[in-house]
């Protein structure tokens, strides 16, 4: 008779943890916050704000005056460009973006005219120090 050959088993491998569907969950989470991110339009002017502490900017409506004084909302430019902003933000404070560079009488001057079109509330937006 034929003595029987015990042969031991094979040595089981450690299961790795499978990578690709925690790849997968990552790569979706990546696409739904570059969906679902607010993409702010850039000024339409390079402007140097001048510094300040306070409130932070909450993404509003905004005015923008450069430091030779020309002003723009949106695509509108000058004289319309204040009609506009002041029409645009009736329930809301205009936000303005003014260049630290701005002679401060012509700022004043922008302020005035704001007032006379009905802006009830303007806030200059300055940058924290």
């Amino acid at each position: 008779m034929r003595r029987a050959q015990l042969i031991a088993p094979r040595p089981r491998r450690a299961s790795r943890e499978p990578v690709v569907p925690m790849i997968n969950v990552v790569f979706l989470l990546l696409i739904f916050f570059l969906m679902t991110a607010q993409i702010v339009p850039p000024a339409p002017f390079d402007l140097t704000l001048p510094n300040a502490s306070g409130d932070e900017d909450t993404g509003q409506t905004a005015l923008y005056i450069n430091a030779t004084g020309e002003i723009a909302f949106a695509t509108a430019r000058g004289d319309a460009a204040l009609a506009r902003a002041v029409a645009a933000t009736q329930d809301t404070p205009l936000r303005l973006y003014a260049d630290a560079r701005l002679p401060a009488a012509t700022l004043a001057q922008v302020l005035t005219q704001l007032a006379q079109l009905g802006a009830e509330r303007v806030e200059i937006v300055t940058e924290g120090g």
